[in-house]
């Protein structure tokens, strides 16, 4: 037969959990995690692309600028003719030049916000946005003498962009 042991058994209450360091982890990992965290800036640019012809009749605008991002080069023309071609230099698109000369275009057609920019098949993603973003809009220096300097000032350019290949 076996024995029975003649003690008590002592009632075993949970013991309490120390959360006390948990907590002292959390509030600096919180903080930490936030401040380290890389913060993305979702931007969407509308663009329309370029109509079949034989679709709905479109209203063709009066003067419609076209930048045609070759491998040699940039081509800026009016869908007629070539007005001006940029070399690249030092292996670079001359994105300069570029602004320069969709400027000077936005001052000759002030109502014309049409632009078109077409690109030949192995040409680099980013290229198509950094010759959109000249393209759409420009900062021209700040002017004044002195203590008086203007701030520089950002323009709208062509901003209706249509993308497309490169004939």
């Amino acid at each position: 037969m076996a024995r029975r042991h003649h003690y008590r058994r002592r009632l075993v209450q949970p013991a309490d959990l120390d959360m006390t360091t948990f907590m002292n982890l959390m509030v600096v990992l919180v903080p930490f995690l936030l401040i380290t965290a890389v913060f993305s800036r979702i931007t969407i640019v509308e663009l329309t692309l370029p109509s079949e012809a034989g679709t709905a009749a479109a209203v063709e605008p009066a003067f419609r600028v076209e930048v045609i991002v070759r491998e040699r080069g940039l081509e800026i023309s009016n869908a007629r003719t070539v007005i001006a071609a940029i070399p690249m230099v030092d292996g670079e698109y001359d994105l300069r030049t570029l602004s320069e000369m969709v400027i000077s275009l936005k001052r000759q057609h002030p109502d014309s916000t049409d632009a078109s920019v077409l690109l030949e098949p192995d040409i680099e993603y980013d290229h198509l946005i950094q010759v959109m973003d000249v393209v759409r809009s420009a900062v021209l220096p700040g002017s004044g003498e002195g203590d008086e300097r203007e701030e520089p000032t950002q323009i709208a350019l062509f901003t209706d962009i249509s993308i497309g290949d490169a004939p």
